[in-house]
This record gives C-alpha cells, sequence and structure tokens, in this order.
C-alpha cells in the first residue's frame, strides 16, 4: 500500500512516504512523525537565539518547529522532491532552505541539527569531524539515532531497515560521539502515557495476541495511531538500554 501525505496547503506538492523518512500528515505514519517531533520541540527550547542549521532536514516541519525560537534556521536536504516540497510549505520569515549535501553545505551558524540520518552514512567519523568544524569552538550539535537494542527484532543484530548503513546501541553511540566531542551528554527517548501503557499491555499481557484472536486489529489501530501526541513520549537520561532512540547532545 502507498501513502501519501494528506490536506497539503495549495501549491505545496505532497510526499510519498518511502521509509527513508517519516512525513507529517499522514495517519498511517502518526506514531513515527511524533516520535520525531517531540526531539525537534525539545531542542527548539534550547536554540534561543542561535544560527541553527538542520542537515538531511527532509520534508521540513522540524525546520519549522525550530525557526519559532532560533533567531534563524536553514534546512538542508540533498533529495530534490523533499527541498522544492520544504521550500513552498515552510520557507519564510527566519528559515530558508538550500539543497545540497551534508559533506559539502557551508553556512555560518553555531548550532547544528541532525536527527535520525547518523545510521545513513557510510563514514560516521567523518560526518561528525566535518559538524564539530561547522559549529565553531562555541556551538552545540544535537545528532539522534535509533537504538538498535529496541529497534532490531529480538534476537537479530540490526532493524532489517534497508536504509541503514549501521546501527547502534547506546554504549557505542557514546564511543563515537567522544571520538569528536569534549562534552557529550546523551538522553533516551521513551514511551509515555497511552505509549507506556500500550507497551505493557504487549509485553505483560499478550495484547497482540489478543487483538488478533478477537479480529480487531485494523479497527484499534486505525483510531490509535492517529491519537498519539508528541506528550506520549518522554526524553530523559539514565538507563538507556530500553531508550527507542538515542539523542547526543554535543559541544567541542
Amino acid at each position: 500500500m502507498t501513502y501519501a501525505q494528506e490536506n497539503q496547503p495549495a501549491g505545496v506538492p505532497p510526499l510519498q512516504l518511502t521509509g527513508e523518512r517519516t512525513l507529517p500528515d499522514v495517519p498511517a505514519e502518526n506514531y513515527w512523525f511524533r516520535r520525531h517531533l517531540v526531539v525537534y520541540e525539545w531542542i527548539a527550547e534550547r536554540v534561543a537565539g542561535r544560527r541553527v542549521v538542520d542537515l538531511a532536514c527532509g520534508e521540513g516541519y522540524g525546520s519549522a518547529v525550530l525557526a519559532r525560537h532560533a533567531a534563524s534556521v536553514v534546512g538542508v536536504d540533498a533529495n530534490p522532491e523533499a527541498f522544492a516540497h520544504a521550500r513552498a510549505r515552510y520557507a519564510g520569515g527566519n528559515v530558508a532552505f538550500e539543497r545540497d549535501m551534508i559533506e559539502t553545505w557551508t553556512g555560518a551558524v553555531d548550532c547544528v541539527v541532525f536527527l535520525q540520518t547518523i545510521e545513513h552514512v557510510q563514514d560516521p567519523d567523518a560526518v561528525l569531524a566535518r559538524l564539530r568544524d561547522l559549529v565553531g569552538p562555541g556551538g552545540v550539535l544535537y545528532v539522534s539515532t535509533p537504538n538498535v537494542l529496541t529497534l532490531a527484532p529480538k534476537g537479530q543484530a540490526r532493524s532489517g531497515n534497508p536504509w541503514h548503513v549501521r546501527e547502534y546501541r547506546p554504549d557505542e553511540y557514546a564511543a563515537l560521539c567522544e571520538r569528536h566531542f569534549g562534552r557529550v551528554e546523551l538522553l533516551g527517548l521513551f514511551h509515555a502515557r497511552k505509549l507506556r501503557l500500550h507497551q505493557l499491555a504487549i509485553e505483560r499481557a499478550g495484547w497482540d495476541a489478543v487483538h488478533r484472536r478477537l479480529g480487531f486489529t485494523g479497527a484499534f489501530y486505525d483510531r490509535f495511531t492517529p491519537a498519539i501526541s508528541t506528550r506520549d513520549f518522554a526524553l530523559r537520561g539514565g538507563d538507556l538500554r530500553r531508550a527507542l532512540d538515542v539523542l547526543a547532545v554535543l559541544q567541542p
């Protein structure tokens, strides 16, 4: 089944869901969209007055969120369809979009946002070294990645996502970041509220088997998934082995 964005503004080309990036305005994708959005919102509250680049910005919604607080935001993506959509829907005011590669983009910024993308790159050390140089000595870099311990099926070493080159355990991710940055803080994204209750129902009460046996799987998730909000996730430190995603806050 092919999914595309619904109810786009006039003149904005809708994007199709491919699995490479998440999208807003696709009800069936709402879980993944909110899971990404909550991290953008957390970062946005911490970039007031900063010049921000959002690398691999995709559809552009995250750049628009960052622009609510930042002095300026440039969203950068190499994909022509994503770039055209982002520029048509979100550009204006203190947010702009450029089509470029993460390896070649240059600009005057003191904050880099690079979310859910480092697992796609062939040489993460080279990318982090470049981003360290990009933010400069007083800058800050926000980089997130899925936690392979919860992303991969139980007993498997990786998730099987065809877009991912390398998936990380939290300790492996920390070691990667510490090779390039003097200050490294790792936070984990976890289920909260109704998603936490749903997770417990699956783990402790066999909820997945129950709804399949009773024959209302589709009806349940058609209602449950679109109702998920950013409040159904929590970002915190501590033991990250069961985190969904890991966010690194990095300073040279």
